[in-house]
């Protein structure tokens, strides 16, 4: 088995380390790849901090066309790409095409948006002092940017920071998950043969504490964390003067108001919750259901639970494949037996084999367990009645996250309601709350961090605004 290298600065480079990249449904080791050390990180640093001197001045075509040949060349190898997100992260082969067709799209928009980066003009005679004065506004980059991306998505995940970086002209080292790195190595293959300047891309896989350096080094001038809370602010609070983005995750609640037509309702919240093992920081994990048609939906709900594919993540028709690691299996099911032995009921569900975690349903659960307060990650909802639409309003706001909520409502009224009250980054209304396309600005707020992404408004905080102030005398 060849051993993957890594990239820094234009050169593909191995190490005296080498980690294996484990298959967690089958444990069957797929690939091995060296560690990046300190010395290398340090080499990928000093790379990006030099290309930004030319990064900083390709035109717009230019990144346009950088960005559009990637794409292109990660459309002709679709099948390859997702393949190697299964393989690496067990993730059911039919999701593992639609994130690759999701990184497609996301690159092309990328081009779209290196095209349209604009300024504008802005008066500066508002007052007798300052007459026969005008402004420029344009954006300029920020410098090397140091990202960090995690396993569930390790393909557009990682396209959603080195896309709008390549599109505003900046740096970018990658310190990509350690479960999932070789996804990453593979569009560095691609995105080593563009005409994107020697130094300006580099993936070093390796230990999380010494990714640390790309968070406190004062030569990367923005760090773009997708990840766990306690990972999150910790870099924060490391970063110093640099600018931080920061995706934490969350724990998302829909509402299922009265009047709701549960035939096609139920199957869409079943895969937001499920598809993927439940591991998205938007996947369903709160529902909150009028108590006029709880027993209905409750009843559904539960045979649409059982009625999942669960298991091979190769068979095309399997939406529930293993959990990243055995050991996040096992952490789940500890919290839904903590759950149970404080008062809650398993509707359905409830069982693991190894690393595969049965589609769970949780009634009667008190908002202080973990199985509803943290992020679960796994395919486990809890499932809960309201009798008013500020009550339920009110239960989703009892949370420390704050990522995006679904809605499923015909009440005009309420939809306003929830989107005025809801302390969320993204309502999204009669849809689950793991709806997402790649443009939207996708963020959150409270715990679940700051920024946001979706490629325009990652450039914009990729960029820093200037001012040329003119006085015509």
């Amino acid at each position: 088995m060849e051993v993957s290298k890594f990239l820094v600065n234009g050169e593909w480079r191995g190490s005296d380390r080498v980690r294996p990249v484990v298959n967690p449904y089958s444990n069957r080791t797929v690939g091995e790849v060296y560690q990046a050390g300190p010395g290398d990180i340090e080499s990928a640093i000093r790379g990006a901090a030099g290309a930004f001197r030319l990064t900083r001045t390709l035109q717009s075509y230019q990144r346009a066309e950088i960005l559009s040949q990637v794409a292109h060349e990660v459309e002709r190898m679709r099948e390859d790409f997702a393949r190697l997100i299964t393989a690496e992260t067990g993730k059911p082969i039919s999701f593992a095409r639609f994130e690759v067709d999701r990184s497609i799209f996301t690159f092309a928009l990328a081009a779209e948006e290196a095209r349209r980066i604009e300024g504008s003009v802005l008066p500066l005679d508002l007052a007798p002092h300052s007459e026969r004065r005008f402004a420029i506004l344009r954006r300029f980059p920020l410098g090397p940017v140091g990202a960090i991306t995690p396993f569930n998505f390790p393909l557009n995940l990682v396209v959603h920071k080195v896309a709008p970086a390549i599109a505003s002209g900046n740096p970018v080292v990658l310190k990509p998950s350690s479960n999932a790195p070789m996804t990453a190595l593979l569009l560095a293959r691609i995105i080593h043969e563009t005409g994107l300047p020697t130094g300006a891309f580099n993936v070093v896989p390796c230990h999380s504490s010494e990714a640390d350096q790309l968070v406190t080094d004062e030569r990367i001038k923005l760090v773009s964390f997708t990840g766990s809370p306690d990972i999150g602010w910790g870099i924060k609070t490391r970063a110093g003067k640099k600018k931080v983005m920061l995706e934490l995750g969350g724990n998302a609640g829909v509402i299922v108001d009265k009047g709701t037509d549960l035939g096609s309702v139920v199957k869409r919240i079943a895969l937001g919750s499920y598809g993927n093992a439940g591991q998205s920081c938007i996947a369903v994990q709160r529902i909150y259901v009028h108590t006029d048609i709880y027993d209905a939906f409750a009843e559904q709900f539960a045979n649409e639970s059982k009625c999942m594919v669960v298991g091979d993540p190769m068979d095309e028709k399997t939406v529930v494949g293993p959990m990243i690691e055995e050991g996040a299996a096992r952490k789940v099911e500890e919290w839904i037996e903590e759950a149970v032995r404080g008062g809650a009921h398993v509707l359905c569900g409830g069982k693991r084999s190894g690393a595969v975690m049965e589609p769970t349903v949780l009634t009667n659960v008190k908002p202080q367990m973990r199985v509803s307060c943290r992020e679960v990650f796994a395919p486990v909802v809890t499932l809960d009645r309201f009798s008013d639409f500020s009550e339920a309003v009110r239960q989703v706001n009892n949370s420390a996250f704050g990522l995006q909520a679904g809605v499923f409502t015909n009440n005009l009224n309420n939809v306003f309601q929830a989107y005025n009250e809801l302390e969320v980054g993204g309502v999204i209304v009669n849809d689950y709350p793991t709806f997402r396309i790649d443009h939207m600005p996708y963020g959150g707020v409270k715990d679940s961090g700051f920024g946001r992404e979706g490629i325009k408004f990652a450039i914009e905080e990729m960029t820093e605004m200037k001012l040329l102030a003119f006085n015509f005398i």
